[in-house]
């Protein structure tokens, strides 16, 4: 996979959930969730990339270990940096999407109006 964040974050609309993973043309696929649900939706479809995001993280961890210690290795050749290289780009892909999927179904925070002493949602716009 080969996620461009700068393609799809911005396409990120409430209730919408990017998937961890592409369809067959390589294009982002998401999962519209109940509105009364705030995003976050428990349907299979959401469970399964759930554990698949999980799964992602965990190899994402596994991958920068082995990374540090290809750099710390003096005798690691080209082709050992450029195949650790290839493992983290493919990692960090798979991160960003999680947090542009996670970060998406977060409620905006509420912040204190400074003169009235009361909660008001943050205005983006």
């Amino acid at each position: 996979m080969s996620y461009d964040r700068s393609n799809a974050a911005p396409m990120v609309a409430r209730g919408l959930r990017i998937l961890p993973w592409e369809s067959d043309m390589g294009h982002a696929c998401y999962l519209a969730a109940d509105p009364e649900q705030l995003g976050y939706s428990r349907s299979v479809v959401s469970r399964l990339a759930d554990r698949i995001e999980d799964g992602q993280l965990t190899d994402g961890a596994h991958v920068l270990q082995g990374a540090r210690a290809v750099l710390d290795d003096p005798k690691a050749g080209k082709e050992a940096l450029r195949r650790s290289l290839a493992l983290v780009t493919r990692a960090l892909g798979d991160v960003l999407r999680v947090a542009d999927s996670r970060g998406a179904r977060l409620t905006p925070p509420a912040i204190e109006d400074a003169e009235t002493g009361a909660d008001q949602e943050e205005d983006d716009g």
